[in-house]
Parts: structure tokens; sequence; C-alpha cells
């Protein structure tokens, strides 16, 4: 039954790779039916030289050996450009397969949620989308050229060899089990290896990718040594278990030399006899050592699909895991496509990112916000205020309860709909490679030069930008790295309000910036988005003590609910936090 289920997780794997053939289905059949074509001038060939070595030799055989010296070139010039076809309908094929698969992968990714990235991890995702695409494209032309190519040429060249001489024919057919048997035993423990490497290959692109993005830390705390102590580890662990599978498929070469110097020794040993008791002719043993050849070059062709399979599985099955998972968050059958307003409520709400009520990070949340309210959230940290806010735009499903927009579930509403109304400034703000234009635009891509400069100067990032030397066209390196922490806060305040949405959040997203810039950008949106719901994490009280209403956070519970007047006779943390802010007011009160 085991046997059975793997079986079938298998063709449906395969099913799933072969639908990315797509367009490319042409090149695909056309290269397998070129590269027949090609053997069968191949196993032609020997055939010819058989005849020619028997009969050109005579007397008067000059028209003899004229024509089929002519077939002979007829033959090779014929397989040789059956050959280019085939090798370029093979690289147009894998090259538009692999092509589909990455883009097929890359889509299925954008649809994930924030779980089902979190479940992978971006350094696994990375690996699947380039070192097993590339694997999985080459074995790909493998299999529909050198794979058509080894078992066409062998089974021609089987024929030939038993028209030639069905006696020593035979000396083929035992060999082949051995060499299959062989084979078979390398691929059983090679594969596991293989499949361990990659593994392995992810936590190598995560500390590449750690170390890339932190370089500033790593050097500003001396710790390259680690750093390449680190990578040194995880390298060599790829280096021992490629070392392992390398060494099993090392086998394979002798093997197959094993098969083919014992196979040319008998033929050549019995044939001798039987040319000197006239059962065979000489040009019939120089065809029948070119057939052992190219049956063994079949064999050695085969081997190598064999290892290149064993190779690419492992990154087949790791892409097909990707296509195969699907988010957890989907449009109901009836969705809603319009959001009234910006009420929001929480109702009994627990959320836990392991989807295990023990381990949950939000306990019994109840929240009632009316549209255009301004609402501070304070807590200490690891108290889940970013939890909390991601829950509102669909980023997680809550685990109990349930969070209305509008007066709707927001399970209810159409996914991108929902999220095109609710604007976040996440805590990682992050610009992309292009113009400020161009990064400005992801919040409106329709919109004009001047509501670009209008929202910029709410966000009080216009100064900045009309200081650069291009102003609004100048470039963004990837990840902002060529403006301040404060730059690109503004500029992803801009970013979120150029979206005009009913809700704004704003993750800890003016903690780089200074408290007098932290208070324009506040007034702005007091007097420009008077009806927007903002919801405003932060560290520094002042940020938040003129919202309509505080909440104070604590492991991941509401501790409290109230203006700043009132946490401030009734809220012991609020209290703490507040003097610890305000140091010479406490001492001054004291």
């Amino acid at each position: 039954m085991c046997k059975m289920h793997r079986n079938g997780v298998k063709r449906s794997m395969i099913k799933k790779l072969l639908k990315c053939v797509g367009e490319y289905k042409k090149p695909s059949i056309l290269s397998p039916v070129f590269v027949s074509l090609e053997v069968v001038m191949e196993v032609i060939i020997p055939f010819l030289m058989a005849y020619l070595i028997d009969y050109g030799i005579e007397p008067a055989a000059m028209k003899t050996v004229v024509n089929i010296g002519l077939a002979l070139v007829i033959s090779t010039v014929t397989a040789l450009l059956f050959g280019v076809f085939s090798g370029h309908y093979a690289a147009t094929a894998s090259a538009g397969f692999a092509k589909n698969l990455r883009k097929d992968m890359y889509y299925s990714i954008q649809d994930y949620s924030f779980y089902n990235i979190d479940k992978f991890s971006s350094a696994s995702l990375v690996t699947r989308l380039t070192t097993d695409i590339t694997n999985v494209q080459n074995a790909y032309q493998m299999i529909i050229r050198i794979a058509v190519r080894g078992p066409v040429m062998l089974v021609f060249s089987l024929i030939m060899a038993f028209e030639v001489n069905p006696q020593l024919s035979l000396i083929f057919l035992g060999m082949i089990p051995i060499l299959g048997g062989g084979l078979f035993l390398i691929i059983q423990k090679a594969h596991p290896i293989f499949e361990r490497v990659f593994r392995t290959y992810d936590t190598l692109n995560n500390v590449v990718q750690e170390n890339l993005t932190g370089i500033r830390v790593v050097k500003s705390f001396v710790r390259e040594e680690y750093e390449e102590e680190k990578f040194n580890s995880v390298s060599k662990n790829i280096h021992d278990d490629f070392l392992k599978a390398e060494k099993l498929i090392a086998f394979n070469s002798p093997l197959m030399q094993f098969a083919t110097y014992s196979c040319i020794l008998l033929i050549s040993w019995f044939g001798a006899k039987l040319i000197v008791s006239d059962s065979m002719t000489t040009g019939q043993l120089v065809s029948m050592i070119a057939y052992a050849m190219q049956i063994l070059m079949s064999l050695m062709m085969l081997s190598m699909v064999f290892v290149m399979i064993i190779l690419a599985r492992a990154s087949a099955e790791r892409i097909v895991e990707v296509l195969d998972e699907k988010s957890d968050l989907t449009n109901n059958n009836h969705p809603v496509y319009e959001v009234e307003n910006g009420d929001i409520e929480f109702k009994n709400v627990t959320f836990s990112y392991s989807k295990q009520a023990d381990r949950a990070c939000l306990t019994n949340i109840n929240i009632n916000i009316k549209s255009g309210e301004t609402v501070g959230i304070i807590g200490g940290t690891g108290s889940s205020k970013t939890s909390l806010v991601q829950l509102i735009p669909r980023l997680y499903d809550v685990t109990e309860g349930s969070i209305l927009v509008g007066g709707v579930e927001v399970s209810s509403y159409d996914i991108e709909t929902l999220r095109d109304e609710v604007a976040m400034v996440l805590q990682k703000n992050v610009l992309f490679s292009g113009t400020i234009k161009e990064n400005l635009r992801w919040g409106n891509k329709n919109a004009t030069d001047e509501e670009l400069i209008h929202v910029c100067k709410l966000a009080q990032a216009d100064d900045f930008v009309q200081g650069f030397p291009d102003k609004y066209n100048t470039y963004i390196e990837q990840g902002g790295n060529n403006v301040s922490g404060g730059q690109k806060q503004r500029l992803c305040i801009a970013r979120a309000l150029l979206k005009k949405p009913k809700i704004l959040i704003l993750d800890d997203s003016t903690s780089a910036v200074d408290t007098k810039t932290d208070a324009l950008i506040r007034k702005a949106f007091i007097e420009e988005i008077p009806n927007t719901t903002k919801l405003i994490i932060a560290q520094r009280i002042s940020s938040i003590m003129n919202a309509d209403k505080i909440i104070v956070m604590d492991a991941g519970k509401i501790n409290a609910i109230g203006t700043h007047e009132e946490l401030m006779k009734s809220n012991q943390i609020y209290q703490e936090v507040y003097y610890s802010q305000n140091k010479e007011e406490r001492n001054h009160e004291a």
C-alpha cells in the first residue's frame, strides 16, 4: 500500500510539472523525434562499414566502394543535421519549461499569506526558484534528448547486432542486468543524500542573506570572524554530503568500463574463433564491435540521465511543495466588494501563529473603534501590538472570534478590496529599487505628480526630496540604502496616504523622525484625513497622547483602554512608561 501511495505521489508530481511545459510542447516532441532519426542514421553506419570491408577489397570493386562510401557520407551528414535540430529543440523546450515553472512558482508565492511564507522561509523559496529549477531544467533537457537517444540506440543496435550474429549478441543481454542492478543500487543510496543537501542549501542561503542584509551591524560589532565560521560550517556540511553522493555516483564509471571492455574482449575472442571457422566475416566482427560500443554508450547515456534524475528528483519534490501549497487566506463564495467605512470591531479575538490554542499571542481581544477615530496602541516588546493590527487587513486569520471592518467580517470581504482600503506602514519599512516616484506610486499607480507632492508634504517628506538633485526622479537603491531611516519612514507614510484608505495603520512608523516632525505628521492627519481611521503603534507617548483612545497591551492582552488623562489616573503600565519618558516632570511633581 505504501509503495502504491509513493507511486501515486510521483505520478502526481510529474503531472503537475508537465503542466508547465505549456506552449513548448512542440519542441518537446520534435527533439526526441530528431534524436530517433539521428540514432537510425548512426546505427546504419556500422552495417555499411561491414559491407565495405567484406566486399570493397575484392578486385574491380571500386563501384561498390564509391556507392558505400557515398552512403556513409550521406548517413554521417544526415545524422549530424538531425543532432543539431534535436539539440536546438531540446534547449528551447527546457529553457521554456524552466521559465514557465519559475513563473508559476512566483505567482503561487504572490498568493501566499504570511503564514505560508513563514512556513517555507524566504531563503528556502529563493533556493527553490533558482538552484532547484536549474536542476529540473537540466534533467528535462536530458530526458527529452539523451533519455530518448539511449533506449532507441540500445534497441536498434541490439536488433542490428542480432541481425549480424545472434550468438555473439547474447553477450550484450548478459551485461544489461549487471549494469541495471548496479545503477539501481547507486540511485537508492544517493537520492536521500541529495535531499539533505538541498535542505542545507536553504540554510546556506539564509546565512548569506542575513549577512548581506545586516552587513553594517556585522562590521560595527566586528563579527566578521563569527559570520565566516557560521558560513564555513554550513558550507562544509554541503561539501561533505556532496562528497558522499559523488563517491556513490563515481561507481557508475568503473561499472560502465568493466561492462564495455568485457563485451569487447568476449566479442573479439569468440568472433576470432568464428572467423577461423568461416562462420563469420571480418566486416561482421568490426560491425559487432561498433554495435558493442553503441550499446554500451547508450547505457552510459542512461546512467548519466539516472544521475541527473537523482539530483533533480529532490529538487522537483521541493518545487511541487511550493506549487501545492495553498494560501490559508481565500475569498468565500460570495465576497463583499465594498468597504462602507473605517469602523473596526474585535469580538473575543484569539490569535496564534502556530494555530495552537495553548500558544496564543493574542487572547480575548475586544475593541470597538469608530470610523475617523485616532487610536494609539502602546505596550512593551512582545506584547503583540503588531500581531493585533495585522489581523485587520487579513494578513493572518484569527484563531478564534471575529473582526469586523465597516460592519462586515473581514473574512467576508474580497481580500484585494479589503487591503485596498487598509494602508499599512510596517515596522520594517521597505523601498524598492527605482525612483521615488515609482515607489510612491505603489500607493496609486495612476497618481499625478501633484498628488505625489501633496502626500509627501503631509508626510513631511517633500522638503528633503526637493533637496535631491533629481528630486522625485531620484533613484532609490535596493532596500532604500541611500536614504536615512527617517526619510524612508516618511516616504512610506506618503505612499500609504496615496491609497486614500479608510483605515491607516502606522506600526511604530515615526520612530526614526524627531518629535517636531512627528507632531507635524500627526497634525496633517487631523487636518487632511479626518474621516480615515488611524491606528498608531508607538513607543513614544507624545506620539499618541492626543489620540481619541489609547490601547495598552500587555502579554497579548488588553490591559486598559482610555484617553491619556484617564490612563494617567488609573493605569500603572501607562504611568510607568510616561514617567520614564518624562523624568523631569516626575521629579517636579515629587
